[in-house]
This record gives structure tokens, C-alpha cells and sequence, in this order.
């Protein structure tokens, strides 16, 4: 019976039958932690040193029946004395043995890889398909569970920062296909949270030329400059000063003399989760 995580929110696992139970914030924190390993051996003694800031008496024995629950959940059928095949003793530690595919930030981060792939030979309306659908995977901040915890920081850092880049791949794609008013309604939003990101407001000025709105477009850019000034000391880099430029002189490259056709077939988006 295959098992699923899910790590983009909450941590959670589950199966075809459903979710599987977890006892608690203890039990989602190792599994987060090992989940974090990516398929490397976490070693008992660092489990420690994550989980407590002063380990208690009897944290390694805390440790070992926190995995065997976990077990329990994970392979509910696997009979006695049968050793498991998912979370695996090995020492100095653990490992759990997920494929990539089998976590959802594993989905994702394939999806936005092969949507940047398609987006470079001309294929927006898939890359956009596979956008939307690794974009829905978020149920929250990732390794929510895990948020305040120093191992989790660069990870959970790391997704963000893919996230971005999919919103960002996403406005692409619909300037690509022709509807720049849906790309210019979307990243004001993404710009409110994310303030420092020079290419979304590259993309929002482009998709304000684009709708018909050059005051608007060059409005972002002033705004773009003022909060690099005010945040970092720097001026805008060399794009976003070119593009200035060009949107003065109304530069044809802007305003693309026909768009993809919005009706290309998209593939699967996503890498589906194990059955």
C-alpha cells in the first residue's frame, strides 16, 4: 500500500484509503524532519538535538517510540516481526525511503522545472496547465508544523522561493498566450507579499503595456524603483531600466503581433501521487 506526504502546509500522510492518522505535533515534527532528509540516514542523536532544546531524561527512548508509531501508521498492515520498508532503521538513524514523487514538494517542484522547459520551446498553455495544477498542491507554508524550527529554515526557504518562481512562470505564460489583463490582475498580489522580486515587476508593467495601459505599466516601474531604493539602497537592474526605455518608445518587441493560440493541448500538469 502506497503511502503519500504531503509537506506544502501541515505535514500529512496518507493512502488510497485516506489519510493516515498522526498522534500530535511530536510525530508530525519527525516526520517532517525526516522527510527533510530527502532519503538520507538522520542519526539518532541529531533527532535529538531538533527535537529539544535541552533533551529530557529518556529523549533517545522518546525518539525510538515516536518512529515506532509512525510505523504503525505508515504500514498498518505489515504483520509482525516483518521488517518495514518505509520508515527504515539504519545506523546511526533513520531514513524514510519516499521517492520524490510520492511528496507533493517533489510534485511541484518538477511541475514548475517542466513548465519553464515548455515555456522556453514556445509551449505556454501547457506550461500553464502544469502551473495551475502544481500551484493547487499549496495548502499553506510549507512544513507548516516545522515553521519555528532552525533544520526546517532552508527548505522551507528553498519552496518559497520555487513557489515565486511558479507565479512568476505563470504570468509568462498568460502574457505568452495573449491575456495580459488576467497576468496585470494576478501579480499586484504576488508583488504586495514579495516586494524585492525585479522580475514580477518586469511581468506587470509588460502586461499593463500590454492591456492598453502605458501609464499604469510605467507607474510600476516607478514603484519597483522606489522600493529598491528604500529596501536595498539600489537602483533598478539593467532590465527593468531597459524596459523603462522601451515602453517610452513604445518599442514593437512590447506588444507581440500574434499570441500563441490558448487552445494547445495541455499534458499531464503535475506527476500524479503513488497509487
Amino acid at each position: 500500500m502506497a503511502v503519500t506526504f504531503g509537506v506544502l502546509g501541515p505535514v500529512t500522510a496518507a493512502t488510497e484509503q485516506g489519510p493516515v492518522p498522526l498522534k500530535g505535533p511530536r510525530q508530525r515534527t519527525v516526520l517532517g524532519r525526516l522527510l527533510i532528509a530527502r532519503g538520507r540516514v538522520v542519526p539518532v542523536d541529531r533527532l535529538v538535538d531538533d527535537l529539544w532544546e535541552v533533551p529530557p531524561e529518556g529523549a533517545v527512548g522518546a525518539i525510538r517510540t515516536f518512529v515506532a508509531d509512525l510505523r504503525r501508521a505508515l504500514e498498518p498492515d505489515r504483520p509482525p516481526r516483518q521488517p518495514p520498508r518505509l520508515l527504515v532503521t539504519e545506523p546511526p538513524g533513520y531514513v524514510l525511503r519516499a521517492a520524490p514523487e510520492a511528496v507533493d514538494a517533489g510534485r511541484f517542484e518538477a511541475a514548475v522545472g517542466e513548465a519553464g522547459r515548455m515555456l522556453a520551446a514556445g509551449l505556454p498553455a501547457p506550461a500553464l496547465a502544469a502551473l495551475d495544477a502544481a500551484l493547487g498542491l499549496w495548502r499553506g507554508p510549507a512544513y507548516a508544523d516545522c515553521a519555528g524550527e532552525a533544520w526546517a529554515v532552508a527548505e522551507i526557504n528553498r519552496l518559497d522561493e520555487l513557489r515565486m518562481l511558479a507565479v512568476e512562470r505563470r504570468a509568462e505564460a498568460l502574457l505568452a498566450l495573449g491575456r495580459p489583463d488576467e497576468a496585470a490582475a494576478d501579480l499586484p498580489a504576488h508583488l504586495a507579499a514579495h516586494p524585492l522580486r525585479e522580475d514580477a515587476w518586469r511581468l506587470l508593467a509588460v502586461a499593463r503595456y500590454r492591456s492598453g495601459r502605458q501609464g499604469d505599466a510605467l507607474a510600476a516601474l516607478r514603484q519597483a524603483r522606489d522600493v529598491l531604493v528604500t529596501e536595498l539602497g539600489v537602483d533598478p537592474g539593467p532590465e527593468l531600466r531597459r524596459l523603462e526605455a522601451d515602453i517610452l518608445a513604445q518599442a514593437p518587441h512590447l506588444t507581440p503581433s500574434a499570441a500563441v493560440p490558448s487552445a494547445a493541448a495541455p499534458p499531464a500538469a503535475v506527476p500524479p501521487a503513488l497509487d
